[in-house]
């Protein structure tokens, strides 16, 4: 399908000034809840609707990753349904962090074919968080792995990632939602926002605490960016699930995918009446 065959591509298309990237489409953190992004990504697709450009975070940095390197949203969804916290960490004497990742990374590197963000299909920037210089720092270039390994590092669970000799954590820590880095080279911006924030019920461990405090302190650091969306997604329900409630990914994939259907659908409507009036 052509990307501009459907009124809303249409619309993308006129209604907005040249840019470098016609449609730019941000991915924010939030743990296994970021599968919603490849089930909002499907529904895209459906509608005709593939990005030039794509910024992620923490898990948005993963899906953009495999997205950008030409994997499908379906194939993404089967990649993580083999993925599981316990399996894929491994508890330490805390060293910076009390969870080893290395099991993780080398499974997510067997499946990017893609070892630098040049090889990508898709222009891709991933946010970090340099620790040591206590600033977010915006990759695009070099050695992809290592970046989205970086800007998935939650601290305390996860050790600091050395990226040129300096310490990097959770792009989230300033910027959850990647938007800004992306706005001014898009003519239409999609936002896709996995962590809304919904006071729900919630185990009282200390992963769980740990997490739900975390995901408080994003609140202040993406109202900026979610203003600055043309369209903005953002599947209320996924304040239902834990951040590494893995078993459950293809759930919330499915989820992100019915919810973004029926915002294209109340998008298209919408478009269509005001070209009647």
């Amino acid at each position: 399908m052509n990307k501009f065959s459907n009124p809303l591509n249409a619309f993308i298309e006129s209604a907005f000034s040249p840019k470098p990237y016609k449609i730019g489409i941000a991915l924010s953190g939030g743990g296994i809840k970021g599968m919603c992004h490849a089930g909002v990504l499907k529904a895209l697709e459906e509608a005709g609707v593939k990005p030039d450009i794509i910024s992620g975070v923490s898990a948005g940095a993963i899906v953009g990753a495999l997205y950008a390197d030409g994997h499908s949203p379906d194939e993404i969804a089967e990649i993580f349904e083999h993925v599981e916290f316990r399996k894929m960490t491994k508890l330490q004497v805390p060293d910076g962090g009390f969870f080893r990742t290395e099991r993780f990374e080398k499974y997510l590197g067997s499946k990017l074919r893609a070892k630098t963000f040049e090889d990508l299909k898709i222009p891709l920037k991933i946010v970090a968080t340099n620790l040591d210089r206590g600033e977010s720092v915006t990759f695009s270039s070099g050695k992809l792995l290592p970046v989205i390994m970086a800007s998935t590092t939650v601290p305390i669970l996860f050790p600091p990632r050395k990226i040129n000799s300096e310490n990097y954590v959770d792009g989230g820590v300033f910027k959850n939602f990647p938007v800004s880095i992306i706005r001014d080279e898009c003519e239409y911006l999609i936002g896709i926002n996995a962590s809304p924030l919904v006071v729900t019920e919630y185990k009282k461990s200390i992963l769980n605490i740990a997490m739900r405090t975390y995901n408080f302190m994003f609140k202040a650091n993406i109202i900026a960016d979610k203003a600055m969306c043309d369209f903005l997604i953002e599947p209320v329900d996924m304040g239902n699930y834990d951040t590494f409630e893995t078993e459950k990914s293809r759930e919330i994939y499915e989820l992100g995918y019915h919810t973004a259907r029926e915002l294209i659908q109340e998008q298209l409507k919408q478009l269509k009446m005001t070209k009647t009036q």
